[in-house]
């Protein structure tokens, strides 16, 4: 693979990667800082899917399948939207200041540029998001 087949962003952040895990793994918090999700289940090969409002050229579902979970650490599923099929890893490791997380989506085509660009945008807003909700929840 190309580098740009495959997207990796790390952020750096102060809080313990059990709190970082919920963020990943609860529905309501998921919501709060990625897309709504419908029917997510963590337990391998358990479907489900995200559903937002509808964007020119995407109807807002993606259609995942959790592939690895290994609690407070690795978290991975398939991100399935339209002829996009690619693979969402997180990764955590704890810092001396609290826990590097680690985002690769894996599987991008050499005719997905465009796709893969909206992703990296995509991966560095929600990962915005995702800082400003652990500052808010306990």
């Amino acid at each position: 693979m190309t580098d740009a087949e495959t997207l990796s962003l790390t952020f750096e952040l102060s809080h313990p990667a059990e709190k970082i895990w919920r963020a990943l793994t609860d529905p309501e918090l998921l919501e709060q800082w990625l897309l709504p999700v419908a029917d997510f289940e963590l337990k391998p090969q358990a479907a489900f899917t995200f559903k937002t409002e509808p964007q020119p050229g995407w109807d807002g579902i993606v259609n995942c399948r959790v592939l690895e979970i290994e609690a407070h650490r690795i978290l991975s599923w398939t991100w399935v939207v339209g002829d996009i099929d690619t693979v969402v890893t997180f990764t955590l490791t704890p810092t001396e200041s609290g826990t590097s997380l680690r985002v690769v989506q894996s599987g991008f085509k050499p005719g997905q540029k465009k796709n893969f660009a909206g992703a990296r945008y995509g991966w560095k807003m929600m990962g915005g998001k995702l800082v400003d909700l652990l500052a808010r929840v306990p």
